[in-house]
């Protein structure tokens, strides 16, 4: 809808007949500017055509009689097409005008009102009208005002109005409409009442790791899922970061259990069709009988109902969600070209000669396999860019070990390998990142990774940069063991990498050696 002030205009008193049955000839410019009152005077007409705002002088059928020619721009039209038209013409809404015009023609007290009129293009336009009656010998002949743009406030009131009602990324209603919902329910008669809480399954996991947008999106989904299962009469209102709260109006325990069984199966749904982070949401549903059960009593059971759902498959929820940003990492080109099963077969031979325990042994395989977790939520226009990074660029490579931790700590399958996530990019003399610990500090698995990983990713290339030859690659370990690496472990990578070559590695591993 577009929004410009206007000018208005009237019905009253007098018989529309009796309008339509004048002489066609009164709508004469000149003889309508001869035969109007005479106050304020013709020397004052010349500046009223000429004033900004829009000036209308009207008769008492509704019929305008003289307006300038700000008047015609508000209405889209010239001044010359206003003169003679009735309001029915131009009133969106002619019972308030008629009543507006009406209360001052029984009152004789000027008043101003807002009113929506039909522009000549057929859009619908506001203003803000002023109405005073003119005044004759035998009365009150017709009534004079002006018109005020009022467009801007028009909007701006709107969209407060809106964004008091409405939650502004789903476009469901927000919490203090829900509310005075529940006010307003507690002493109707939409009893029984039932209502549904629910919430969104490790949204602050995906926002830490995938960033807000990417939880945003799974928000709006959420949204769309649950209104879409709902019916006409059901109030679904946004409530917090991740939990939505659904009212169900002349709703028993069985028929709530039956949708929040729907809301289930269209969740399940949606996933189907998903490739990628799947929808998680724990349902808790609780009925009033009556109005004896307080609805705030009731809001807080179904509350309770919904945690317990989600303690008790919050580990299945974490899991499937920790397998689906696995999946994502995967589809990495640098693992697909076999990174993570170079670095777990190197790790291990190290740690085996190191006397590393069986268990040990295990975590330090599985970190050489997930110690990048932290990378799903960088974008690949970073993660293979060729260019040299930015600052901001750089900044978001540098937080993947600490998002690599917060998603390994959710899962009880990579919990152990969490502390070696983060500490993976730590150096030997303390210049490293996140922590800026440095020697022993660093776990020994952390610092095995290290060293196993910046040989394998000089020797097998990245975007940003060429596969470099096995000479090349030792001899930036060297210079930089006591400064990056631990260098008693990359003494000990040394020695044992003429024993490794010979093992079946992946085809990328060198097979020369200089000198060998």
């Amino acid at each position: 809808m577009r929004y410009i002030s206007i000018l208005s205009m009237v019905f009253f008193p007098v018989s529309l007949s009796e309008a339509e049955g004048r002489d066609p000839e009164i709508y004469d410019e000149q003889k309508l500017t001869e035969r109007a009152p005479q106050e304020p005077g013709d020397e004052y007409r010349h500046i009223l055509l000429s004033l900004e705002e829009g000036y209308y002088e009207a008769d008492l059928a509704g019929n305008i009689t003289f307006c300038n020619d700000a008047a015609g721009r508000l209405l889209g039209c010239s001044r010359q097409e206003l003169l003679g038209v009735n309001y029915k013409q131009l009133a969106r809404n002619p019972e308030s005008a008629y009543r507006a015009f009406h209360q001052v023609y029984l009152t004789g007290r000027p008043q101003r009102f807002t009113m929506e009129l039909i522009q000549k293009d057929g859009a619908t336009v506001y203003g803000e009208l002023s109405i005073s009656p003119i005044k004759g010998e035998g009365g009150i002949t017709g009534f004079r005002g002006v018109a005020r743009d009022i467009t801007e406030r028009i909007i701006f009131e709107e969209q407060l109005r809106h964004l008091s009602l409405y939650d502004q990324l789903t476009g469901l209603y927000n919490r203090a409409f829900f509310e005075e919902e529940i006010k307003r329910f507690s002493t109707g008669r939409e009893y029984p009442i039932s209502l549904i809480s629910a919430d969104m399954d490790n949204l602050k996991l995906i926002n830490d790791t995938m960033g807000h947008d990417k939880g945003d999106q799974l928000l709006i989904a959420v949204a769309g899922v649950l209104k879409g299962s709902l019916r006409g009469s059901d109030i679904l209102a946004r409530v917090g970061g991740d939990e939505f709260c659904i009212i169900l109006p002349r709703t028993d325990a069985q028929t709530a259990a039956a949708i929040a069984a729907r809301i289930k199966e269209n969740i399940a749904g949606y996933n189907l069709k998903q490739a990628n982070l799947l929808l998680g949401l724990s349902l808790g549903v609780a009925t009033a009988e009556t109005k004896e059960t307080a609805l705030k009593e009731l809001y807080q059971k179904a509350d309770d109902m919904m945690y317990r759902e989600k303690l008790y498959h919050s580990a299945t929820v974490r899991s499937r969600t920790v397998q689906a940003l696995l999946e994502t990492l995967a589809k990495k080109d640098f693992i697909n070209e076999g990174h993570g099963r170079r670095l777990e077969q190197l790790c291990q031979k190290i740690g085996e000669k190191i006397n590393l325990s069986t268990n040990r042994l295990t975590n330090l395989a599985l970190l050489a396999r997930v110690h990048d977790l932290g990378k799903v939520s960088i974008p690949d226009r970073i993660l293979f860019k060729t260019e040299p990074l930015t600052a901001e660029e750089w900044h978001m490579i540098c937080q993947h070990p600490e998002k690599g931790y917060r998603i390994a700590l959710s899962s009880t399958d990579l919990s152990g390998v969490a502390d070696f996530i983060l500490k993976h990019h730590e150096w030997w003399d303390g210049s490293g990142y996140p922590l800026g610990i440095k020697g022993k500090e660093i776990p020994v698995e952390s610092r095995i990774l290290a060293i196993v990983d910046a040989y394998d990713a000089m020797t097998s290339g990245r975007p940003y940069s060429k596969a470099r030859p096995h000479e090349s690659a030792i001899e930036e370990l060297k210079q930089f063991a006591s400064t990056q690496f631990d260098p008693e472990l990359v003494d000990l990578f040394l020695d044992l990498f003429k024993y490794l070559i010979k093992m079946s590695f992946n085809h990328r591993w060198p097979v020369r050696i200089h000198g060998g």
